[in-house]
């Protein structure tokens, strides 16, 4: 008896993992109309989009993030720095990726406000640490 439910068991599992795959990667017929090949949306709860703006030369302070962000510039001028490199702008319609855990800050020019959409990657919180003083903005 324990033989034939054990086996059923295995078969079970079996049709459920084969089954699994194509319900999670289902193509609607949408999709065939605007892509060629395979492409599945891949829903992902753990990424938050925020849309941010700053006054000229308003900034975050120093802090990061446990898997990452992105940040792409809509109007004005981001004024950015990771930990241990150069002060660099972005302007409108490009975009900057700081990885795991860098620290770093980014705000708007001093001279421009800014307007950033920042994908934050991966869920967890950010890590806050102290603000970014006048001089470091400057870049002293």
């Amino acid at each position: 008896m324990k033989r034939i439910v054990l086996f059923c068991s295995f078969v079970l599992l079996l049709a459920f993992a084969v089954a699994w795959p194509a319900a999670q990667q289902a193509t609607s017929a949408e999709d065939e109309a605007h892509f060629t090949g395979k492409s599945v949306t891949i829903e992902s709860p753990d990424i938050a989009v925020t849309r941010r703006r700053f006054d000229p030369a308003a900034r975050t302070a120093w802090h990061s993030h446990p898997m990452g962000q992105l940040l792409l510039v809509q109007q004005g001028r981001l004024r950015m720095q990771k930990k241990g490199q150069a002060i660099k702008e972005v302007g409108p319609g490009e975009s900057d990726f700081t990885g795991a855990n860098v620290v770093h800050w980014h705000g708007a020019a001093a001279d421009v406000p800014l307007v950033h959409v920042a994908v934050n990657m991966g869920g967890g919180p950010t890590r806050w640490l102290e603000k970014v003083t006048d001089q470091e903005y400057r870049g002293k």
